[in-house]
This record gives C-alpha cells, structure tokens and sequence, in this order.
C-alpha cells in the first residue's frame, strides 16, 4: 500500500504561479512512475503530467505544455509540480497518483491515488 499526500493548493489569480508537492509513504518510491491529474469542476478527471521512475522521461498534456513542469526527488520520497502562468481553466482539484504498471497518462493504470488538493485560479 502506497499512501499519498498532497500539499500546496490554493487561490492564486490569472497569470500566477503555484507549486504542488506529493508524499509518498511506501519504499523504494522510485518503483513507480507518478502522475498528476485533476478533475475540473463539473467534468471528469484528465491527465496533466507524467514523469517516469528515474525522472528522466517527461510527458505533459498539451494545454498544460511550456507552464507546467513535474519532477520528482527519489531520495526524498517526494513528487512536484511548478506550474507558472496559471488560468482560469486550471481550476481543478489536482491529485497525484503511483504507477507500477507503466509510464503513462491513462489514469487506469495507475494504483494508488491522493486524496487531492484544490487550486482556483482566478481571472
């Protein structure tokens, strides 16, 4: 069992910056790829980045590309995301999640999942 916790939401206004950090209870962390996603008001869950077990592949969705940047600290047991220029559109629920079957932006292969932080952008 991995347990998940993320930190770093907020209220922050168009054009801003936030960083969201992800803790990760379990041993060696770096078995897992590690993802963050967010759920939108009213709409479901979509991919926003992924970062493979080493933290040498990166891969973004492309309405977050250029802005958003994952990385991850094995030593530490610890997954980021520095996100500049925010908009309105980043509104979102934001969550992290552990991968032991791949590195990839579909949310069902990944098997653990936080509880979530919210980040409201305002315009």
């Amino acid at each position: 069992q991995v347990q998940l916790v993320e930190s770093g939401g907020g209220v922050v206004q168009a054009g801003g910056s936030l960083r969201l950090s992800c803790a990760a209870s379990r041993r060696p962390f770096s078995n897992y790829a590690m993802g963050w996603f967010r759920q939108p008001p009213g709409k479901a869950r979509e991919f926003v980045a992924v970062i493979s077990w080493t933290g040498g592949s990166t891969h973004y969705a492309d309405s977050v590309k250029g802005r958003f940047t994952i990385s991850r600290d094995n030593a530490k047991n610890t997954l980021s995301l520095q996100m500049n220029s925010l908009k309105p559109d980043d509104t979102a629920v934001y969550y992290c999640a552990a991968s032991s079957k791949g590195y990839s932006g579909t949310n069902t292969l990944y098997d653990y999942w936080g509880q979530g932080t919210q980040v409201t952008v305002s315009s």
